[in-house]
């Protein structure tokens, strides 16, 4: 568990190196903070030297400065650490998805990337959170010594006992309070699935007079967590303790040693120095110790062992429960389903599964897109005869009790085609861009492009961009030319066509190297726009993959893609990605409707609505 750890750590010794440099920097208040008081009440304000106690305080003032300037270059340089963390975790994720994808026969599943995606951005938290208490507390406690010993050594004997007493007993608690604070996540995770499964099969349950048993198994869970809970509680009570033994008797032994400290030449502002380096410095950092090791470092250890080990059960199954009938009401939840076959637009004259339309006169039709690769499909992979999309009778849900999110819905998409589907949000855009693209498998019905299955479809043959781009660390030409190989030519072309000129000459050229927390959410759209560009995909599907961009530059993206040639699926972001295209697919939770823009503003209530909302003289659009 503590490798991918001790990798990160070490990776880049000049990392950590800079941490510590700024990590002093950071401090420099709690270094400062009692001896400037100490000297700006005995050598100025209690002295009649008003003047030379202004100069004290100016100077906590000027390491408050300082430090602020710190914190915000330790957060860079925890990031710098962090982020390759991360890439890691996400690396072994996918590598392990492959591989057990591949021993199974089938493709990966698309729920368990997800989860596990979720465990890597709170491992990559947890490690932040961690490294930046640790650091602190590491700093401060040196820092606080040495303002401690240049102020009074004498009063060194009353505070660091206590406070070592109370780390001790900290790191004594911290094992067991892993296993408690472990226990409880777990315990709460399984109650949360038990009652998710229960509330998506409430109908199954009553159907089959199960109600005793689901509530028994459901009480069960509870009960547990409850157990979880109080045992938890016993072992904090001994962090609390820690923090008063640490924090606050120190605070209690200056009091009572003052005059002790009076007879041995410390001044009332040494006195007050004193506690200023306690109250301030020394009882903060250690809380946020015990916090930080106590929640983040579980939390890591956790999310690293879900990570690392995702085969090993972290806990009971969660209930059985009947098995849900073979057809659920779409509207169990009060939600009507997306659509329940196919729909016919407004003039009643065409059905949405309709072949090509005539072009209209402002928009040709795209011409028809590359060929397929001429190299050969992955295993179990088969390449299309064209991009003829076609949904048929097809539903999706998340989950075998959740509502669901597309039913029933038939859909063609002609070769060459120029699709933008817009819909309030949540409504199923994305969902319908991921089953075309074969992410994710629909529960009932088929998609399939060029005659294939979308999920057996040879992944040369499309791509999908979602709205967060991906940039793996590497050169900036790396990560454009990943998905096939490309002349320079072919890179500045593609670069010029979608936007990304100005980009790559700011970072150096293309042979410059490129991490995702280096660049802008709308630079890293803007990479892997240009990297599909340069793809041999014949299906593109941009799903959201321009909302970071301004209008002007998201225009001149699609209309890159739309003269690409090929079939360009948009799931708009602006009402202006609809009017750019050839079709418009307006989802809305009861029905779809297919149409140009004209004739939608007519049949469709939804659609003339966004319009009546959108002003194009404006950069207020409404977000679809």
């Amino acid at each position: 568990m503590n490798r991918p750890v001790r990798r990160a750590l070490r990776r880049d010794p000049r990392l950590l190196v800079r941490l510590a440099a700024w990590s002093v920097a950071e401090t420099a208040p709690a270094l400062v903070v009692g001896l400037a008081v100490a000297r700006a009440i005995d050598d100025g304000f209690a002295a009649g030297r008003p003047g030379t106690g202004f100069a004290w305080l100016a100077v906590l003032a000027a390491a408050w400065l300082v430090g602020a300037a710190g914190a915000r270059q330790v957060v860079l340089a925890v990031a710098a650490i962090v982020e390759p963390f991360r890439e890691d975790l996400l690396g072994h994720v996918v590598e392990s998805a492959l591989d057990r994808a591949s021993a199974a026969g089938h493709g990966p599943g698309a729920a368990a990337v997800a989860r596990s995606n979720l465990q890597v951005e709170l491992a990559r938290d947890a490690f932040a959170s961690v490294i930046t208490v640790v650091r602190s507390f590491a700093f401060t406690v040196v820092s606080v010594v040495l303002g401690l010993g240049a102020l009074v050594p004498e009063v060194l004997v009353l505070v660091l006992p206590p406070f070592a007493a109370g780390v001790g007993l900290f790191l004594l608690s911290l094992p067991a309070m892993a296993r408690r604070q472990r226990e409880f996540l777990l315990a709460d995770e399984r109650t949360a699935g038990s009652l998710a499964a229960a509330v998506g099969a409430l109908r199954d349950i009553t159907a089959c007079a199960a109600e005793d048993r689901v509530a028994a198994s459901v009480g069960a869970r509870v009960a547990g967590q409850a157990a979880a809970g109080r045992s938890l509680a016993r072992v904090t009570a001994l962090r609390t303790l820690s923090l008063a033994v640490g924090g606050r008797l120190p605070v209690l032994l200056i009091l009572a040693g003052t005059p002790w400290l009076l007879s041995r030449g410390a001044g009332a502002g040494v006195v007050l120095g004193a506690l200023a380096y306690v109250t301030q410095s020394l009882a903060p950092a250690l809380g946020n110790l015990v916090q930080g090791l106590g929640i983040s470092g579980v939390r890591l250890r956790v999310s690293l062992d879900r990570i690392l080990r995702p085969d090993v059960p972290t806990g009971p199954a969660s209930p059985a429960l009947p098995a849900a009938s073979p057809a659920l009401p779409a509207a169990a939840s009060g939600r009507p389903a997306l659509s329940t076959g196919p729909l016919v637009s407004a003039s009643g004259s065409q059905a949405l599964s309709a072949g090509p339309q005539p072009p209209s006169p402002e928009r040709p039709v795209p011409s028809p897109g590359p060929a397929a690769p001429p190299y050969g499909p992955a295993a179990g992979r088969v390449a299309a005869r064209n991009v003829h999309a076609e949904l048929r009778e097809v539903a999706f849900a998340y989950g075998p009790h959740a509502e669901p999110v597309i039913s029933g819905l038939d859909l063609s998409i002609p070769e060459g085609d120029h699709l933008a589907v817009v819909g309030p949000s949540g409504i199923g855009k994305s969902t319908l861009g991921a089953l075309l693209a074969g992410v994710l498998r629909p529960g009932a019905g088929r998609v399939e492009v060029g005659g294939v299955p979308a999920d057996l479809l040879d992944p040369a043959c499309r791509v999908l961009i979602p709205q967060e781009a991906y940039v793996f660390r590497g050169t900036l030409w790396d990560n454009l030319t990943y998905l096939a190989p490309a002349s320079r030519e072919e890179v500045d072309a593609a670069a010029r066509e979608v936007g990304l000129t100005a980009l790559a000459e700011r970072l150096g050229g293309y042979d410059a190297e490129v991490s995702s927390g280096a660049l802008s959410p709308a630079e890293r759209q803007l990479v892997a726009l240009t990297r599909a560009h340069l793809s041999p995909a014949c299906l593109v599907i941009l799903d959201e993959a321009t909302c970071h961009l301004d209008p002007a530059a998201e225009a001149r993206a699609e209309e890159a893609f739309a003269r690409r040639g090929g079939t360009l699926v948009v799931i708009a972001h602006r009402l202006t990605s609809a009017t750019r295209a050839r079709r418009i697919l307006v989802m809305d939770g009861t029905s779809v409707r297919l149409g140009g823009h004209a004739e939608l503003l007519a049949a469709s209530p939804l659609y003339a609505d966004l319009v009546g909302h959108w002003n194009p003289a404006t950069p207020q659009e409404p977000v679809l």
